[in-house]
């Protein structure tokens, strides 16, 4: 197979804008400006140092298409070279199923204009729920699209835990009177309610977990497809509900890991965790240093590379 038909395509998550970026063009590098995005700037740049061709897909808060950012917003972009059109973008606030037919389109266009005949799939946080459904569509639809692999970083398989506090599945006694876990929680509910288009009621072990769940209605699309799971545990807690604590703030270690999803859906992922937090906005929120973020430490960014290289 040539080099060039096989690529990676890093997924961004719930909320997120993220540019269409190849594996030779992104948008400026300037000072304060990321070239691929919050997410994946700093996993592309890795993964393409380490010789991989690397594309992200496009996604935006709203409908639309994704051209510069404003330079106010966290993680600007300018003078972004490409921009595709909106049936190939997934609206990163809403639901995991539309997502995925976004994704999947955008993947048929990697084959149709770039020569892409067989990716590896990286979703962080959504990112990889859109991932498993576009695989979904593409398995159902013979779709001329091979999945090399999948690996996820902080997806909520099991729901997320704003999510759950949201929609009441969790309460406040949950987080056992931690400051920081209360607060960002409660923040969570207005965003939630201001800017969601259905991801966050999906984000619910209500939608997602269960005989009449959407992890059961996936069915075995992943069959025979290597999947790396990477879970943040940095914000721990004693003698408290493990569907909860540990997490990363956004993911609990327990859904990131898939750990009460059975194999016959998930077939036997490798599993990794590291101290580490959801993104960096959650460093922003947390003040800590962008290295704490999944998405932006090297260690995280090599055990993704290696799960490429084993795939």
């Amino acid at each position: 197979m040539a080099a060039d038909s096989r690529a990676v395509v890093i997924v961004s998550g719930g909320g997120a804008t993220t540019p269409f970026t190849t594996p030779t063009r992104a948008c400026s590098a300037d000072e304060g400006y990321l070239s691929a995005g919050n997410t994946a700037t700093a996993l592309r740049d890795y993964l393409l140092a380490q010789g991989k061709q690397v594309y992200t897909a496009p996604t935006r808060s709203t409908w639309g298409v994704v051209d510069d950012s404003a330079s106010e917003e966290f993680g600007p972009f300018k003078d972004c070279p490409i921009v595709l059109p909106v049936h190939l973008t997934i609206m990163s606030a809403g639901d995991i199923g539309w997502g995925g037919e976004r994704l999947a389109r955008f993947l048929l266009h990697l084959g149709s204009e770039y020569g892409v005949t067989e990716v590896d799939l990286i979703g962080h946080s959504n990112g990889g729920l859109w991932a498993r459904s576009a695989i979904w569509v593409l398995k159902h639809t013979e779709a001329p699209m091979t999945v090399r692999s999948l690996i996820t970083l902080g997806t909520p398989h099991e729901g997320s835990v704003p999510g759950r506090f949201t929609f009441n599945e969790i309460g406040l006694d949950a987080f056992k009177g931690d400051a920081f876990a209360i607060k960002f929680n409660q923040d969570w509910v207005p965003y939630a309610n201001a800017g969601d288009k259905g991801i966050n009621r999906e984000d619910t072990e209500r939608f997602l977990m269960g005989p009449d769940g959407w992890n059961t209605a996936q069915g075995s699309v992943l069959a025979g497809i290597p999947i790396t799971l990477l879970a943040g545990t940095y914000f721990q807690l004693g003698d408290a509900d493990p569907t909860v604590w540990p997490n990363d703030a956004t993911v609990s270690r327990s859904s990131a890991l898939a750990e009460r999803i059975p194999d016959s859906i998930l077939p036997s992922p490798e599993r990794w965790e590291a101290p580490l937090v959801h993104s960096i906005f959650t460093c922003k929120y947390a003040d800590l240093d962008w290295q704490k973020a999944l998405t932006w430490n090297v260690d995280a960014l090599a055990r993704v590379n290696q799960a490429l290289d084993e795939a």
